[in-house]
């Protein structure tokens, strides 16, 4: 599966319905008064962090997404249906961005944890809702407020205890390897690391870290050399910084110059970003011990940490051999006990705070058609072509005249008992 960090998004949250205006029409109810039910609200995106991800390449086709409007209400006071909401998947370490104020919506840190990214809109209200006592029959509706748009930047930024720098070549996919079950691409031929190569290493059945190879740092790359700092951005929630030098490099060049440019350029890129790098312990591990003697080893090691003023911890290996990465590892697992994780990406589901726009401009329904509407429901409501039922209502018709007959007869035969008396 292909690698990808960093992707931009378009989200659209789902319209609300529109309410209606409808008054309540049945046979003998001349004037049932306002029965126009409201629309549904819109539904909403959300970005949810799944573990089981590890790349944003989902995203790097599809660009826009959107969630579902609510439906309009109907007459007889039915609200309509609500749009339903669009959860988009993440993988965990992901950092979601607003692209036009720069502002960060949400930091994924959690498996499963939902941020809100565009709030649905707002439903329509139907013209009950404008009923009074001096409004008998309101002709007012409104409709639903539109969904919000937001263009998104989705960073990813792996969640890792320890960070590992160096030159290509200088041995950190050998690392991984060797204290851990990744299995990293490794060779005696200098090749570049062109992705994070993540490894879970395990010091005993209860105690575990994450470490973490950063591809691509190199003179230049703060400045876009390279593959520049397209994966930095990955050191940023390290606790630790494992810097390997090679004592023998293939190009021959001075491992001093090598260590300071990297650091060089990690600085620059902390300036650059505000992230605090250079706050980060660093620990200085000195690897391919075996390709020289140990007179050699120890001359190398004096004399570079001499020219580095370095006061920081050191360490050597050879991690093709495993020797001394056990020591590292055991050290490592000590450091992160005694300083625990500090809670700056909480993954508690913040409320985003979203301004709903006000309710869309009432509706007027020209009066010349309620006219119209009013002389209808002025007419006989006996009208067969007008009334449900056609066959109940001449039943009833029949009946109420067989009743004015028998009324007309009882009031004659009143009349002529009393002209006799």
């Amino acid at each position: 599966m292909k690698f990808v960090d960093e992707v931009s998004i378009k989200v659209k949250a789902g319209d609300g319905g529109n309410g209606i205006v409808s008054f309540r029409r049945e046979k003998y109810v001349a004037r049932g008064g306002p029965d126009g039910g409201d629309g549904g609200n819109g539904g909403s995106v959300y970005i949810v962090a799944d573990a089981e991800l590890n790349t944003l390449v989902d995203y790097r086709f599809v660009r826009f997404y959107e969630a579902t409007r609510g439906e309009n209400g109907q007459g007889r006071n039915k609200t309509g249906s609500k749009g339903e909401n669009l959860y988009l998947k993440a993988p965990v370490g992901t950092q979601i961005t607003d692209k036009e104020t720069g502002e960060i919506v949400g930091d994924l840190v959690r498996d499963g944890q939902k941020v809100l990214v565009a709030k649905g809109g707002f439903h329509g209200l139907g013209n009950t809702r404008f009923k009074s006592s001096v409004n008998r029959a309101p002709r007012k509706a409104t409709h639903g407020t539109p969904g919000e748009f937001r263009e998104l930047r989705l960073e990813l930024k792996v969640l890792a205890d320890v960070g590992l720098l160096g030159l290509p070549n200088a041995g950190k996919s050998t690392f991984i390897r060797a204290v851990s079950s990744a299995k990293p691409k490794v060779a005696d031929y200098p090749f570049t690391t062109l992705v994070p190569n993540l490894g879970v290493v395990r010091v005993d059945a209860e105690s575990s870290f994450v470490v973490a190879d950063i591809p691509g740092v190199i003179e230049g790359a703060a400045e876009g050399a390279g593959l520049g700092i397209r994966f930095l951005r990955h050191l940023a929630r390290t606790r630790i910084l494992l810097h390997i030098v090679d004592l023998l490099p293939f190009d021959e060049s001075d491992p001093v110059e090598n260590f300071s440019s990297i650091m060089n350029e990690l600085y620059k890129y902390s300036e650059s970003k505000d992230i605090s790098l250079k706050d980060k312990p660093v620990w200085l591990v000195f690897n391919k011990t075996d390709l020289l003697t140990e007179e050699e080893v120890e001359a190398k090691i004096a004399d570079m940490l001499e020219k580095l003023d370095w006061d920081g911890p050191v360490y050597r290996m050879s991690a093709i051999q495993k020797e001394g990465t056990r020591k590292i590892c055991n050290d490592i697992m000590d450091y992160l006990i005694e300083h625990p994780k500090m809670r700056e990406y909480e993954a508690e589901t913040q409320a985003q705070e979203f301004n709903w726009p006000k309710p869309g401009a009432i509706d007027e329904v020209p009066e010349e058609a309620w006219d119209d509407l009013d002389d209808d429901w002025d007419d006989d409501w006996e009208d067969d072509e007008d009334l449900e039922g056609d066959e109940d209502s001449d039943e009833l018709a029949e009946e109420e005249s067989i009743d004015d007959d028998s009324a007309e007869e009882v009031q004659d035969e009143e009349n002529s008992d009393n002209s006799k008396s």
